[in-house]
């Protein structure tokens, strides 16, 4: 009896501790790194989500060597990560960066990149092909 309670508080306290990094980065592999960033990305705000898309992938572009990326972003939660990019813009901006040259400041950028993402969502056309023969498929079965 004594065994068993001692086993069921080791089982919890690892449970507990294992769900509290949910909204930490994962950087053990790219492969973990990846699912745990698009976790926490499902479950941040909307307004944060770009922003979080944002300073992800400029780090990884700042970033080639992939130990050296997977150390960065190891144990980061979503507010230091966009703190991390954010900064990295400014460092780019200051220095002269061409892709950042349209940009006044990273609110602007992350405006801009929300726009062009509502935009997306809302250019959805149908295809012409599924307007001429709509919901209908037909297969010639053949006598054997």
């Amino acid at each position: 009896m004594k065994r068993s309670s001692v086993a069921l508080i080791l089982i919890t306290c690892a449970l507990i501790l294992g769900c509290n990094k949910s909204q930490q980065i994962n950087g053990s592999t790219m492969k973990t790194v990846n699912r745990s960033v698009s976790h926490i990305k499902e479950k941040l705000p909307l307004d944060q989500r770009i922003e979080f898309e944002v300073s992800f992938w400029t780090l990884r572009d700042d970033i080639k060597d992939n130990e050296e990326f997977l150390k960065a972003v190891d144990g980061k939660t979503p507010e230091q990560l966009i703190a991390a990019g954010r900064e990295l813009f400014n460092k780019r901006k200051t220095s002269g960066h061409k892709e950042y040259e349209n940009f006044n400041s990273w609110e602007q950028m992350i405006a801009q990149y929300s726009q062009e993402r509502i935009d997306q969502n809302r250019k959805k056309t149908p295809d012409a092909r599924d307007k001429a023969n709509p919901h209908r498929v037909d297969y010639q079965m053949h006598s054997m």
